[in-house]
This record gives C-alpha cells, structure tokens and sequence, in this order.
C-alpha cells in the first residue's frame, strides 16, 4: 500500500467559498480582467460567484487566495494522479534544480532514464519521443501516420478531445445534427482546407466505421481513438474491432493515452483493455503537473523522425525546444516509482467505487434524478437513467440543469470542472469522501430550493 502524505494544512471547518472573498482575492481577479481574455488563463472559465484564485495546495485538497478549502476532483485536468505538491515529486525537482533544468533537444540522461523506466509499461513503444503536452503528441502522432502512408485524412470519433490544434478541433461538443463522416468546426480559425482532412464516425458504433472506412480507406491514414472517451466507456469489442479495421485498411491506428496512461493501471489502457496500436500519445500524468508528454510506437513509424534522415522524402519532422526537459522528466520517474508500489492502484480503484457508490445515495435519497457512472479512477454525472454510449446520448440529457447542479457543488467547495469528467488521486481518503457526501447533501437541498 503507497504511503499518503499527511495533509497537515487540511482543516475540517466547511468546504467552499460561502461569500468568503478576501480584498487581495478581489484585486487578482481585477487585474486577470485587465490582463486575460476573459480574465481566464484558457478556455475554462467559472461562473462569476464560483471563481476562485489558487494560492497554494496539498495532497487532495486547495486553497484560494482567501483562504477558502476545497476537495479537488479536477486535479489539474487529471494530471496530479499524485495529488498537490506530492514529496516525492518535491523531492525530484529539488535535486535536478541543483543540476541544471534544460539543453534544448538534445540527450540528457534524465529523459534516457525516463525511457528505460515507461517504455516496458507501453505495448506498442518500440520507439518513443518525448513532447511538452498531451496536444503536441497527437498533432506528432497524426503527423508521423500521414507521412508513413502517404496519406492525409484523419479518422476521430464523435465528442472526443485530442487536443487544440485544427486537425483535432473539430466535432469535440457538436450540437448540429451528425452528418457522418463529416466533421463540425468547435472553434473560428480553422481553414475549411484542414477541416476536410478530419472525418468522424460515432463512437462505440463498429459498424458505421466499417462502412466509413470501406468508402474512405483509402485517404486514410489514421484513426485516433481514446480508449475512454471523456465519460464513455468502450464497449467490449469495440476497441479491438478498431484494431482489426485499421490493419485490414493500412491505416494507422492512433490511441490517445493521455488521460488513461497510468491512470488504469501502470500500463494504462493498452494493458487494461489488451491492445495494442500502432502509435501511443501521452501526458497528463506522465509529467504529474510538469509538461511532459510522449508519442510511442512502432520503429518503423517513428524512425520516420530521425534527424539523419532530414532531407530525404520520408523524414518526418518532430521536434520542441521543451523536450525532454530534465525538471519534468525527474518528476516523471519519481512518480513511476510512487505508481510501482504495491496496492496503490488497488486502493486507488476501491475509493472510487467507494465514492460513486456513496454519490448516487445522496443523490438517490434527494430524488435528483442523476445517476452517477465511471469505471477506475474517474466519475461522473448526468441528469440520465442510463449510462452514456456515445456523444448524442450525452447531448440528450438535460446538460443545463447539470450545469446549474454542478455550479452548487463548486459553492459547496467540491471543486469539479462543469460539464467533464471528474478525477480521483492517490491521496484522496475515506475522510474526504465522507465531506463530499456531506458537500452533495447540502448541493442537493440548495438546488432543489432554488428551483
């Protein structure tokens, strides 16, 4: 059993902000105003009575800038598998500061050793490149398919997220009706020439990407597919049926690990599912809050990217100024060792049944109407009575109302990110399960008051 830090810092007063804004508090959301579009570091934003300012945080929990506590299920995007400020990652840092941070791209022995230690955990790495970010992976990863068959479309399915750049942003939250194969722009500034090159099938539906495939094939050279696709689980077959389809057509297959690598296990999706693709995309934990992401796959794929090569018809160029950075690749090996201990996934797993569970009796006893799902590490909720299988039956739900029910769960300090997925950490505990139950019960009487 992996040892947990002490949350010293945790207090056990009430959970959330409560109208609790400090002046110093207010005077950085002034100034995020002035400074950000939208006041917003990206393209998440809180409603207004829910926003906060992150000061400082520890194993599972955070605290605003006025001091206000909450339980963290968003975790960075899912990226602190090990929590706020985990020691041995404090640890890591610390000691490769004292020996310098970066050399650009080129060999340190901090990335070889990060090689050595996860490429045994990545089934299909014959090779691996290291990038700075879950996007930078998959935009390579496409890249390095195109150039190895010769081909230019992209496969993805319907509500999957691989990423910012144009080939991936593309039919992620489509509220127009589906005309398969093709894909719906999620942003301006994406050129109908590159909006094109992207097509979509729905996912879980084996049959209707046969028969896209059977059409396109040809222009194909990747499917990307994330083993669970936000809050969508596979159903069984589908992910090997893709395997089978990709190889019958000779296209690449693309498995978008970057929320699922050693979430589901030291050796992710590939080894909870049992597959195997042809190319691999990480990040997320693989940098544990630092940014460190990876491409792996097939030799003959990612030879495509050696620097020997430049010149030549088939070179693929892969590269950042980033990689391999020493900082995030010593946290990346401390957090492996912190994943190898034994019982940590065990336990991992068992809280989050445990916290699922105990969700759906509040939720149950207050007639909501929610049912909570998941499966491992990440939970979710929807105004539903059956779990989700696809995009369109997500979009069928009353997403409004959850919106409203999600924003009450942020009042009552349990902080979750509207309208995704949620995370559990290694640090999270029976005691921070039993305060989110409680957090639920208040959410719920609010909610049904105030509608």
């Amino acid at each position: 059993m992996v040892t947990i830090s002490p949350q010293t810092n945790v207090t056990h007063g009430r959970l959330g902000r409560h109208g609790h804004t400090s002046p110093e508090e207010q005077a950085f959301f002034l100034d995020a105003e002035r400074s950000f579009p939208g006041g917003a570091l990206g393209g998440n934003a809180l409603p207004s009575d829910t926003r906060f300012v992150f000061d400082h945080g520890e194993g599972s929990h955070f605290w605003d800038v006025s001091g206000n506590e909450y339980i963290d299920y968003v975790l960075s995007s899912g990226a602190l598998f090990l929590g706020h400020a985990h020691p041995a990652i404090q640890r890591a840092v610390a000691d490769q500061l004292t020996r310098g941070t970066h050399t650009f791209a080129y060999l340190n022995n901090t990335a070889i050793k990060l090689a050595r230690r996860v490429m045994p955990h990545m089934r299909c790495a014959e090779r691996i490149r290291f990038t700075t970010s879950g996007s930078d992976s998959t935009f390579n990863a496409m890249r390095l398919a195109r150039g190895f068959t010769r081909r230019e479309k992209v496969l993805k399915f319907e509500g999957a997220y691989h990423g910012v750049h144009d080939y991936a942003q593309v039919s992620t939250t489509p509220r127009a009706a589906a005309q398969y194969p093709r894909s719906i722009p999620d942003t301006a500034g994406i050129p109908g020439a590159v909006q094109g090159l992207t097509l979509v099938a729905p996912f879980n539906d084996i049959d209707a990407l046969a028969a896209t495939l059977a059409e396109h094939g040809k222009d194909i050279a990747a499917v990307i597919v994330e083993p669970i696709q936000r809050i969508l689980m596979p159903k069984p077959g589908f992910l090997q049926g893709i395997r089978e389809l990709t190889s019958k057509h000779g296209i690449v297959m693309i498995l978008d690990e970057v929320v699922t690598g050693f979430r589901y296990g030291i050796d992710g999706a590939q080894g909870y599912f049992d597959i195997v693709p042809d190319l691999a995309t990480y990040g997320k934990i693989l940098g544990c809050g630092l940014p460190v992401g990876a491409v792996a796959g097939r030799a003959e794929i990612m030879d495509q990217a050696n620097p020997s090569n430049k010149g030549k018809p088939d070179y693929v160029y892969q590269n950042g100024t980033l990689q391999g950075h020493m900082l995030g690749c010593a946290a990346s090996l401390a957090t492996m060792d912190v994943l190898s201990q034994p019982g940590v996934y065990e336990r991992l797993f068992q809280m989050a049944d445990k916290l699922r569970t105990g969700l759906q009796r509040v939720f149950d006893e207050h007639e909501m109407g929610i049912l909570t799902f998941g499966e491992g590490p990440m939970w979710h909720m929807l105004f539903t009575d059956v779990e989700p299988t696809n995009w369109r039956d997500i979009v069928a739900t009353d997403t409004r109302k959850m919106q409203a029910f999600e924003a009450e769960m942020l009042r009552q300090g349990i902080f979750i990110l509207p309208g995704n997925r949620r995370f559990l950490s290694i640090e999270h505990d029976d005691n921070d399960l039993e305060r989110t139950f409680d957090a639920a019960d208040r959410a719920c009487w609010h909610f049904k008051k105030a509608t």
